[in-house]
C-alpha cells in the first residue's frame, strides 16, 4: 500500500457501494419553488439540469469553479452520475434537494456536479481512484472529495443516506467529518499526488508483447467454467448481459464449428429474452438483472446495451433459424424507431428506472388491471406465460417475464399454436396500449456520439439479416446527423443537445464510428460515408495512438489536462474502445490494402497480449480484433448495377460469416482510394475476392462467386 492509499485507509468503514431495493416516495428531480438557479441552469445535459434548482450551488466541471475552489481554499465535492440512474434520484431527493444539508455542502465544499455520460474521461479518474481507495467496485451515484490545490481525491464513496442506515453514515455527519479532515490534513494531503498518480498509472496496460494468436481458444475454456448451466449468462446476481462475451462466442462458432460456444451464447440470449430483463410488452433491454435469472431487471434502458443486444438477436437467427431471436430483434429495433429516436434522426441515450418516485412502476402490473383489460380465454393465456398465475414477484405486483413457454401453454390450454401466438398478439397489444396511458419514465434525450454509433451498427446489421429497408435508414439518417452535427471544422464532438455539439470527442466516439461506418457501407454504398471513415481513421492515427507503446489513449493528445490519461484496453459496460479500434482498422486496412491502419491494428493488440492473457474474460472486443488479425477477414467488392448486383451481395451475407465484409458499389462510383480503385466495373457484375492480400481473379457469374467465397 502507497503512502497515499494509507492515508485514506482510516475511512474504509465508511466507503459504501450501491444498495438495491430501497424505494422512496418521490426521486424525480423537480424544480424547486423559491429555489433560484445554480450554475447548472446553463447546461445541456438533462442530468445536471434536473439539479439546476437545487439548493446547492452546484458547479459543472470548469476553470471557473476550479479557481474558486482554490481561492476559497476549499475542497471539492464531486458528485458523478447519470439521468436515468436511480440511486442518483435517491440521494437528489434525500440531500440535494434539503435545504439544511445543501448549506453544510454550501458552507464547507465547491460542488461540482458531473454527467458520466458526457464526461467518461473524468469518470473513468475518479471511478479507478474509488475502487483503488476503497477496495471495492464503484457504481453510480459517485461521490468524490477532492484536494482543490491538485485535484487528488482524498475520500470516496458512492451513494449516501441521508440519515445513517444500512451500515452507512448520514450525509451530513460525514460532510463535517471529511471537511474537518480536509482542513487538519492539507499538509499531508499535498503531499500524496505523486503516489496516487502512480497508483493510476500501475493500472495502465503492460508494455508491448508478441500477439497470442492461440489466446482466444484458451478464454473460450474459462468462459465455460463460468458459464450458468441453468438460466444462461455468466456468474450470478446482479446479472450483466456481456454482449461482447456473447459475440466472442458466436465468432468462436463460425469460425472452428464450436458447438459448446453457440449454446453458451444462444441459451443466454433465449434466457435474456424470456426474462424480465426484456421487456415482454414493449420490446427493449434493460440494463442488468438484480436476480441470477433474468426476472427483475433494473428498469433503466440503455441506447448502448440495446445497439449491441439488436446485433446479437440478429446473428443468433441467422445462425439457428430460431424465431425468438427474430421476433426479439425485430420489437427491439421497433423500439429504438418508436421511442428513441429524435426528429433529427439520431438516438436518444436512455429511459429512466423510475417513474412517479418508483423503480419499475411503469412496467409493473395488477392481476386485477390485467384481467380487466383482457377477454377470458386471453387472460387464461397471459396469466400462464407471463406469470401472473404464480405468486406478485415485484413490489405486490407482477413484473412480466416467461414462466411457461407458449408451447406448454397450448398444450395446457388445448389450444392450436397459431390460435396462442394470435391469442397472445391480441394481449400484448391490448396490454402494450393500456401501458401507453400510465406517466412514463424520462427520457434523457441527448445525443452521444459513441452509444449512436452502436445503434447505427445494430440497425445496419438489422436492417441487412432482417431485409428491413426502415432499420437501415433510420442508421443512415443517424449516422448523417453525426457526420453533420457532431462533426465540426475537421473534429468530432462527443455530445448534442438543443442545437449544440459540445466536448471533444473520446476514443469510443470515434473507433465506434469507425466501425458503424463500415458495417453501414455493406447494407448501402456511399462514397461520402467511406471519406468519413477515413477521416475519423486518420484522427485515430493522429490524435490518440500512443506511438511509443502502442494503443490508443480514451482522450486525444491536445484533450484538457487531467490527473490521469486512460488507455485502457478492457471491455466494460461498453466495448473497449482500444479493441474496437483495432478490430476496425484492421478491417479498413484489408479493405484499402493500407498497412499503416493495419499496423495501427496490430500494436494495439500487442499493447494488450500480457492483460488479455491475465484477466482474459474482460477483453471479448480485443479477442475479436485478434480473430480477425490472425484470420484475416475475406473482403467482397461486387461491381454493377441494378438487382443482381444487390442480389450477390445478399446472397455472399445470408450466413453468418462473421469475417466476411462484402460491398457492392454501383459501376458509377469513381474517384475510390486505395485498393478499391483497382475493383474496377465491367460490362456486367463482377466480383473481387480476397483474403488478406491475396485475391481470386474476378468472378462473372453467382456460381462462380459462390464457389470462391467457399473454397
Amino acid at each position: 500500500m502507497n503512502a497515499k492509499i494509507a492515508v485514506l485507509s482510516s475511512f474504509t468503514s465508511m466507503k459504501t457501494g450501491i444498495l438495491l431495493g430501497w424505494k422512496i416516495t418521490d426521486s424525480q428531480i423537480k424544480m424547486q419553488n423559491n429555489v433560484p438557479a445554480n450554475h447548472l441552469a446553463e447546461e445541456t445535459s438533462p442530468y445536471l439540469l434536473q439539479h439546476a434548482h437545487n439548493p446547492v450551488d452546484w458547479h459543472p466541471w470548469n476553470g471557473s469553479a476550479l479557481e474558486l475552489a482554490c481561492q476559497e481554499d476549499k475542497p471539492i465535492l464531486l458528485s458523478i452520475g447519470y439521468s436515468a440512474c436511480h440511486w442518483c434520484h435517491v440521494m437528489a431527493h434525500e440531500s440535494f434537494e434539503d435545504q439544511a444539508t445543501a448549506e453544510k455542502m454550501n458552507a464547507l465544499f465547491v460542488n461540482i456536479k458531473v454527467d458520466r455520460e458526457e464526461r467518461p474521461d473524468l469518470d473513468k479518474i475518479y471511478q479507478r481512484a474509488h475502487q483503488l481507495m476503497a477496495h471495492r467496485s464503484g457504481g453510480w451515484p459517485l461521490t468524490v472529495f477532492l484536494n482543490p490545490h491538485d485535484l487528488v481525491p482524498f475520500f470516496t464513496g458512492t451513494y449516501f443516506p441521508k440519515e445513517s442506515r444500512y451500515n452507512l453514515p448520514g450525509f451530513v455527519p460525514l460532510l463535517e467529518k471529511v471537511s474537518g479532515y480536509y482542513r487538519e490534513n492539507k499538509e499531508s494531503l499535498g503531499q500524496g499526488k505523486e503516489a496516487f498518480i502512480n497508483a493510476l498509472n500501475s493500472t495502465s496496460v503492460t508494455a508491448p508483447s508478441s500477439v497470442d494468436a492461440a489466446l482466444p481458444s484458451r478464454v473460450r475454456s474459462e468462459m465455460e467454467k463460468s458459464f450458468d448451466n441453468r438460466w444462461g449468462g455468466f456468474g450470478g446476481a446482479p446479472k450483466f448481459p456481456h454482449p461482447t462475451s456473447l459475440d466472442f462466442l458466436l465468432r468462436r462458432y463460425a469460425l472452428s464449428d464450436d458447438a459448446k460456444a453457440l449454446h453458451m451464447a444462444t441459451y443466454s440470449l433465449r434466457k435474456m429474452a424470456e426474462g424480465g430483463i426484456y421487456d415482454q410488452i414493449g420490446g427493449g433491454f434493460c440494463r442488468y438483472s438484480v436476480d441470477a435469472e433474468w426476472r427483475i431487471p433494473h428498469f433503466e434502458k440503455m441506447l448502448y446495451d440495446n445497439g449491441l443486444l439488436l446485433a446479437l438477436c440478429c446473428q443468433a437467427w441467422q445462425i439457428t433459424g430460431d424465431e425468438l431471436f427474430r421476433k426479439v430483434a425485430m420489437e427491439t429495433a421497433e423500439w429504438v424507431l418508436r421511442e428513441m429516436t429524435s426528429p433529427e434522426g439520431a438516438f436518444h441515450s436512455s429511459l429512466d428506472a423510475d417513474s412517479e418516485g418508483e423503480e419499475g412502476r411503469f412496467y409493473a402490473w395488477d392481476r386485477q388491471e390485467v384481467k380487466s383489460l383482457l377477454s377470458d380465454g386471453e387472460y387464461a393465456l397471459v396469466a400462464l406465460h407471463y406469470g401472473l398465475a404464480d405468486t406478485p414477484n415485484f413490489e405486490g405486483r407482477w413484473h412480466f417475464h416467461v414462466a411457461l413457454p407458449l408451447e406448454e401453454c397450448e398444450s395446457r390450454l388445448g389450444m392450436e399454436m397459431n390460435a396462442a401466438k394470435e391469442l397472445l398478439n391480441s394481449s400484448r397489444n391490448k396490454l402494450f396500449a393500456a401501458r401507453e396511458g400510465r406517466v412514463r419514465p424520462g427520457r434523457d434525450d441527448k445525443i452521444l456520439t459513441s452509444w449512436n454509433a452502436l445503434m447505427i451498427k445494430g440497425m445496419s446489421i438489422a436492417g441487412r439479416i432482417l431485409e428491413r429497408d426502415d432499420f437501415t435508414d433510420a442508421a443512415v439518417k443517424a449516422l448523417d446527423f453525426l457526420r453533420t452535427r457532431a462533426y465540426q471544422n475537421g473534429r468530432l464532438l462527443a455530445a448534442w443537445k438543443d442545437g449544440r455539439a459540445r466536448f471533444p470527442a473520446y476514443l469510443d466516439d470515434y473507433a465506434f464510428l469507425l466501425d458503424a461506418a463500415l458495417e453501414l457501407l455493406q447494407n448501402r454504398w456511399d462514397k461520402s460515408i467511406l471519406d468519413f471513415a477515413l477521416a475519423l481513421a486518420d484522427d485515430l492515427l493522429a490524435r490518440f495512438e500512443d506511438e511509443a507503446e502502442g494503443g490508443f489513449f480514451f482522450t486525444a493528445h491536445d484533450h484538457e489536462p487531467l490527473l490521469h490519461r486512460p488507455k485502457s484496453m478492457m471491455d466494460e459496460a461498453m466495448p473497449s474502445g482500444n479493441g474496437i479500434a483495432a478490430f476496425a482498422l484492421n478491417r479498413l486496412g484489408h479493405l484499402l490494402g493500407e498497412p499503416r491502419y493495419s499496423i495501427a491494428a496490430e500494436r494495439t493488440l500487442k499493447a494488450a497480449t500480457q492483460d488479455m492473457g491475465r484477466y482474459p474474460q474482460v477483453y471479448g472486443s480485443m479477442l475479436n480484433a485478434l480473430d480477425e488479425w490472425s484470420s484475416p477477414p475475406q473482403t467482397i467488392i461486387i461491381r454493377g448495377d441494378g438487382d443482381e448486383m444487390h442480389g450477390w451481395r445478399k446472397m455472399a451475407m445470408e450466413c453468418h460469416v462473421p469475417n466476411r465484409l462484402c460491398f457492392a458499389i454501383p459501376a458509377s462510383a469513381t474517384d475510390l482510394p486505395g485498393l478499391l480503385k483497382d475493383r474496377k466495373p465491367g460490362s456486367e457484375t463482377v466480383a473481387y475476392v480476397c483474403v488478406a492480400t491475396a485475391c481470386l481473379p474476378p468472378v462473372y457469374s453467382w456460381d462462380e462467386l459462390q464457389r470462391a467465397l467457399y473454397a
